[in-house]
């Protein structure tokens, strides 16, 4: 029987990345997304016909209690060796101009969403005494980054939550870790202007952004750790740290 993963955020980006090379590691996979259903369709076929898995996309919000449920319970989702939680957004400004609503946005997509997921999950994973939780995190929820309040907060939130849930299902052979990026090349950075992004790549010792392949890459290495690697907040950020 092929194992199966739970990727959120899969449209594009590191989501979009870590699905492809666990694609090409014979996975079944969940792919979610929020708003590009087509574009993740799309990418489920091609998945599916180069890799000769099965893979099943899915619109809805991950910091919804409702949307989650129905992930679970409509694709349905009955066995689950890997959980990555990737979905994430940002929000640039300051705190001061923040609206309630803009912060409660990025803390439920950022951290409620790995919540509701891996309230889920874990039955599943627990019953068969297996499973990995992947969760993607930021360097930023170590460091802070000024006008990313709530993104630093809630990326703060996840690397404890990684931390705590790690210690929580280590009795039951399940793997908790986080991976930390620094700038990684996405969409979501791309809102930067020219010069904003040389200042950044400036910072950094590589000289250069991460690549979402990268990040992938170190992802999957990262699930396949043995079981005694649990509990870590794992950075890879061209030496910025």
């Amino acid at each position: 029987m092929s194992k199966k993963a739970l990727v959120t955020g899969a449209s594009r980006g590191i989501g979009k990345a870590i699905a492809g090379r666990l694609a090409s590691q014979g996975f079944d996979l969940y792919l979610t997304c929020l708003h590009s259903m087509d574009l993740l369709t799309e990418y489920a076929q091609k998945l599916s016909e180069a890799y000769r898995i099965r893979c099943l996309p899915f619109q809805g919000d991950m910091g919804c209690a409702e949307d989650v449920e129905r992930l679970f319970s409509l694709l349905p989702i009955r066995s689950l060796d890997v959980l990555v939680n990737n979905a994430g957004i940002s929000h640039i400004g300051l705190l001061q101009d923040m609206t309630p609503e803009e912060w409660d946005r990025v803390i439920s997509t950022n951290l409620r969403s790995c919540f509701l997921t891996c309230r889920q999950a874990i039955p599943l994973m627990v019953s068969r005494k297996s499973g990995r939780i992947l969760n993607i995190s930021s360097v930023w929820g170590a460091a802070g980054a000024s006008m990313e309040a709530a993104y630093s907060a809630s990326k703060g939130a996840v690397n404890s939550l990684t931390k705590a849930l790690a210690k929580e299902l280590a009795p039951s052979h399940i793997q908790v870790n986080a991976l930390s990026c620094g700038v990684i090349d996405t969409d979501m950075n791309r809102c930067f202007s020219e010069e904003e992004r040389r200042a950044l790549m400036d910072e950094i010792p590589a000289g250069r952004f991460g690549t979402p392949e990268e990040a992938a890459f170190l992802a999957c290495q990262i699930l396949e750790a043995p079981e005694y690697m649990t509990g870590q907040i794992i950075t890879m950020d061209g030496g910025w740290i």
